[in-house]
């Protein structure tokens, strides 16, 4: 049996922080931000957990497919920020929601962890044992930011999106049509959030301080991606047997709207296909693509059971990247 997105949904929070409102702390401007990221504004959460933010996401879908949580099979949360280290904000969605039949876990690829959270689903799927799945991409990154740090600061949002994977008819075709993920833990210094130091009475404790806020290489990661993400849209493309043409929509990963313009010009997909939100959201890290694709559905510029091919490309800390190519 073929399997597919029978519903999307996302939240935000509802406080909107413009590039304005950061100038009241940070040395910087509106055209400052803007001009080198595309925000203008973001959503920051003034108490909502990750976990908040994916169980309303996760009502929504649910709402909008008119279905009972105690459905749902399993439930993967791909995050960076959890609310702890356990029990898995998976496990507390599915406390919030009241799934009660579900298995639960958490995947951490930072900015690409939706799209490995969405092949692990497509996975579980694939095996037959499972008929509803639900993935979610949840982010509270507002709670990892150095506030003081302008050059991480301005860019990043809190939010939320997910989808439903269902088995469909017995003669179906499975929603991804490929894809290709990649690692390099050697370039893991590059963007780094929450380090920790050894703490037991057994461990010499070094002079060096624990880092607990987020801490990137702009550079580097703006070198990474122009070098890696071009080719696995052209591998994903490949792989699965299509031509750039085929390809209705790339959906990358909200990080800077540079950045989206680089990777257009290099793949050589025109940026008009490139769909975009960063204005209003902000880099809201595995929560940007669902978030990106819901509001693209509710708003119907794409279209389930259309048939449409959306390729999806994450990119981040890790470092991680990848991409896949859904069938909507």
């Amino acid at each position: 049996m073929g399997f597919k997105i029978t519903s999307t949904g996302h939240y935000v929070p509802s406080l909107v922080v413009t590039n304005e409102d950061l100038t009241e702390f940070l040395d910087t401007s509106d055209e400052w931000i803007h001009k080198r990221t595309g925000i203008s504004e973001r959503h920051i959460s003034t108490g909502e957990n990750t976990s908040d933010l994916a169980s309303a996401a996760a009502k929504k879908i649910l709402e909008k497919r008119g279905i009972s949580a105690s459905e749902i099979d399993f439930i993967i949360v791909a995050t960076m920020t959890p609310d702890a280290s356990s029990p898995s904000t998976a496990c507390l969605v599915q406390s919030k929601i009241g799934a009660d039949q579900a298995f639960c876990m958490d995947i951490n690829a930072a900015c690409s962890g939706f799209v490995f959270a969405l092949s692990t689903a497509a996975h579980y799927m694939k095996s037959g044992l499972y008929q509803k799945g639900l993935v979610l991409g949840a982010d509270t990154m507002s709670k990892v930011i150095n506030w003081e740090d302008r050059s991480t600061a301005v860019l990043f949002g809190d939010g939320a999106g997910g989808l439903l994977l269902e088995h469909g008819d017995e003669d179906g075709e499975d929603c991804i049509l490929a894809e290709d993920l990649h690692s390099d833990g050697v370039r893991y210094l590059a963007l780094t959030a929450n380090q920790k130091d050894v703490q037991n009475p057994f461990h010499a404790k070094e002079e060096s301080q624990p880092t607990y806020h987020l801490e990137m290489d702009g550079r580097g990661i703006f070198d990474f991606v122009i070098r890696s993400v071009p080719k696995t849209i052209e591998d994903v493309i490949k792989k699965a047997n299509l031509e750039k043409n085929d390809i209705s929509w790339v959906i990358a990963h909200q990080a800077n709207i540079r950045l989206l313009e680089a990777i257009s010009k290099k793949v050589k997909i025109p940026f008009s296909r490139f769909a975009r939100n960063i204005a209003t959201t902000g880099n809201t890290s595995a929560g940007s693509i669902p978030i990106l694709l819901d509001q693209m559905i509710e708003s119907g510029e794409i279209k389930l059971d259309s048939k449409e091919k959306v390729l999806l490309t994450g990119f981040g800390g890790g470092l991680t990247w990848g991409s896949i190519i859904i069938t909507l």
